[in-house]
């Protein structure tokens, strides 16, 4: 067993001066776990501390699992990777390109040049974007009376793209469209197909959209970072009885179980004897598949509150696999180049070193996403492990 003790004290700092509330961290190698970690209280003010099993809202963490249901039944030959979508889906038949607006405030729109596909959904590169990092998507929900993702209601999934699908990376809510291809498909909802062919068998048990009687008495509160840089709780819940569920960020979870399906990933597909992909579907799902289009970063925020600007590994060429971001150099942590990786937005963080053999997981409920103070600690963290093993 690796010697972990740093790990703990990096974690436990990170808690006593409020990089974050509380946070669970854990790693493990192909084989073995080799290190659970938890510091801090659930709510500040509050005596619960945070525990192995505290769940969290692990947002777009969702993105992979989502990703991973998908490529299921792309290899049952139900999905395709490079078809029009809209053979699944024919709300995406006649996909509309923002241009910008009228002098009365107006959208300018026009028909996309290309159909999207699965591949374009599951890589940010259908063209479809968040108003949380895109000021003229904002302005059109503004005008359409749109509400945001979050709120998981069909209607926020009825926006323009802007840009034409395959033309370059944009952050949005293409995995979001993903899932309904899922439920489409399969015809159930998203969270009884993941629970039957991803969750059960791989002992995901803390792992919902909707939060279950016991979650909740595990469950941590997001915390806002205040100028003064202060945390305090953030009163904050995804809908209960959500109008669609929300394939691109919608799960709660808990680091332990979020560990078994990176660790799924890191084995090929397999773990403790169950196995939800082939071997060569995780290939392909961990190859580049943007070609020579980059992942666009820095990723400017249009909502301070919810994010600051965003920019992973600065300076680095970052490509995009079938729901993961690829790192093209070895990263300053240790990651190696080629690594699987990718957070959710209240500061929670994984990743996947298929070369070393290590992957981890480090779940805060702290925003704005990309706070330096919590994405420090997560580094710290991860920088920690690898000098351990």
């Amino acid at each position: 067993m690796a010697d972990m003790d740093r790990v703990d004290r990096v974690l436990a700092t990170g808690a006593e001066t409020q990089a974050v509330a509380g946070v669970v961290a854990m790693a493990a190698t192909r084989d073995d776990v080799v290190y659970q970690g938890a510091y801090g209280k659930r709510e500040l003010g509050k005596p619960a501390p945070m525990t192995l099993d505290t769940v969290g809202w692990i947002a777009s963490m969702t993105k992979a699992v989502t990703g991973a249901a998908a490529m299921q039944l792309v290899e049952q030959g139900r999905l395709a990777l490079d078809e029009p979508i809209s053979t699944v889906l024919p709300q995406l038949a006649d996909p509309q390109v923002l241009l910008g607006f009228q002098p009365d405030g107006t959208p300018r729109t026009r028909p996309a040049q290309r159909p999207i596909t699965l591949r374009h959904l599951l890589t940010h590169t259908s063209g479809h974007t968040y108003d949380i990092w895109n000021t003229e998507m904002g302005r059109w929900h503004a005008h359409a009376g749109v509400p945001g993702i979050t709120g998981c209601q069909k209607a926020a999934l009825t926006t323009p793209l802007i840009a034409d699908p395959g033309d370059r990376w944009e952050y949005g809510i293409g995995i979001d469209w993903a899932g309904q291809a899922v439920e489409a498909v399969a015809g159930t909802d998203l969270e009884t197909y993941l629970r039957a062919n991803l969750f059960e068998p791989l002992g995901m048990r803390d792992t919902a959209f909707r939060i279950t009687p016991s979650m909740r008495e595990r469950l941590a509160s997001i915390h806002a970072r205040a100028e003064d840089g202060s945390l305090a709780p953030f009163p904050f819940e995804l809908a209960q009885a959500p109008e669609f569920q929300m394939g691109g960020g919608g799960l709660y979870s808990t680091a332990g179980d979020y560990l078994r399906f990176a660790r799924t990933i890191l084995r090929g597909g397999e773990l403790d004897g169950a196995r939800v992909l082939r071997a060569e579907t995780v290939d392909t799902m961990a190859a580049n598949a943007i070609g020579e289009v980059d992942v666009a970063m820095p990723m400017r925020t249009a909502m301070p509150p919810f994010s600051v600007d965003v920019d992973v590994f600065p300076g680095m060429r970052k490509k995009w696999g079938l729901s993961f971001m690829i790192n093209t150099e070895q990263a300053p942590t240790g990651r190696s180049a080629g690594s699987l990786a990718w957070a959710g937005l209240a500061n929670s963080y994984y990743w996947i070193d298929r070369s070393r053999g290590v992957c981890g997981v480090f779940v805060s409920q702290t925003l704005p996403f990309a706070d330096p103070r919590a994405i420090g600690l997560f580094g710290d963290f991860e920088s920690a492990v690898y000098q351990a093993i």
